[in-house]
């Protein structure tokens, strides 16, 4: 009996060391990015995928104009965006996106966005400094009809966050930006959102896969608690400078992720947001919608 009990405890030790971090070596490494195709079909039998919408963070665009980038999202078929601070607002508009626009810009805007049967879902990645930013960007938010706010919020306004939050009917989403970061582990994003009911999770999966992490195991941690999604894929695991490349084509191991996304009945937006070719992505973004789509049709059978 010692025997077993002493090989029970040892078990339960090893099971309780796994997580969503990977081995340092190479094999581990393919491993934690390449769930079986067994798990993708196990897995894509449960859930919905009802909620799902696609989506472009409009940092994808960053080289143009609001106007222009919304003329590049109409065009590859997509009626819904992640905006950003900073990305000039072009056309008859004057400014920047952001908490200093004009109250004539952000009319201008609004019609813009209704010609073209545009609605901006969620706005970031943001990371204000002092309390009144974070009250003009919920003022902004509400304004324009956000569902979340997709920031890497400091630990002292995480607070006043939610209470803004709850107040606006608006969510935040927690990013992970590639190491060193405060959120580039999904237990640091759960510290977050312990006892703040509207803070949760923008589920970037190309970072988290330059992070090292298996973006399938990090969703699971984080489930119940993911808004929004960043959908990219890259060149390298485990490298936080790994290049972006079109989704389908890096390390990513995409349908499963898409299946995880399914099984936990993910009702945000995956915005697409690649980060290369940026004078000519269009074709890029178009064929990720394409591939998406796919995907998504496969889930559903």
């Amino acid at each position: 009996m010692k025997l077993i009990a002493g090989f029970l405890v040892s078990m339960l030790g090893i099971f309780a060391i796994i997580s969503c971090n990977s081995n340092s070596s190479s094999s581990a490494n393919a491993d934690s990015t390449a769930t079986t195709k067994d798990t993708v079909a196990t897995t894509a039998s449960a859930g919905s995928t009802a909620g799902f919408k696609l989506g472009v963070q409009m940092w994808t665009f960053r080289m143009f104009s609001v106007a222009d980038a919304l003329s590049k999202v109409d065009s590859a078929g997509i009626k819904h965006i992640e905006a950003f601070w900073g990305q000039k607002l072009g056309g008859d508009m004057k400014g920047e996106f952001g908490i200093k626009m004009s109250a004539e810009d952000k009319e201008k805007l609004k019609k813009l966005l209704q010609s073209k049967g545009i609605d901006i879902v969620a706005m970031g990645v943001i990371s204000p400094g002092t309390k009144e930013e974070w009250v003009k960007a919920f003022e902004l938010a509400k304004e324009f009809g956000l569902k979340y706010i997709t920031a890497e919020p400091k630990k002292e306004f995480w607070n006043l966050i939610d209470s803004l939050g709850g107040a606006a009917g608006i969510k935040i989403a927690i990013h992970d930006h590639p190491k060193p970061n405060a959120y580039q582990h999904p237990d640091s994003v759960l510290a977050a959102i312990q006892g703040h009911k509207n803070i949760g999770a923008c589920a970037d999966i190309g970072h988290w896969a330059r992070n090292g992490l298996d973006p399938v195991e990090c969703l699971k941690k984080l489930e119940g608690h993911v808004y929004g999604a960043h959908l990219k894929d890259i060149v390298k695991f485990d490298d936080p400078k790994a290049a972006d490349t079109v989704v389908s084509k890096g390390v990513i191991n995409i349908p499963a992720a898409l299946a995880e996304f399914k099984r936990q009945n993910f009702d945000g937006m995956f915005s697409i947001e690649h980060e290369s070719n940026w004078y000519n992505n269009l074709p890029d973004v178009i064929f990720t919608r394409e591939y998406f789509e796919a995907q998504v049709a496969k889930l559903n059978k």
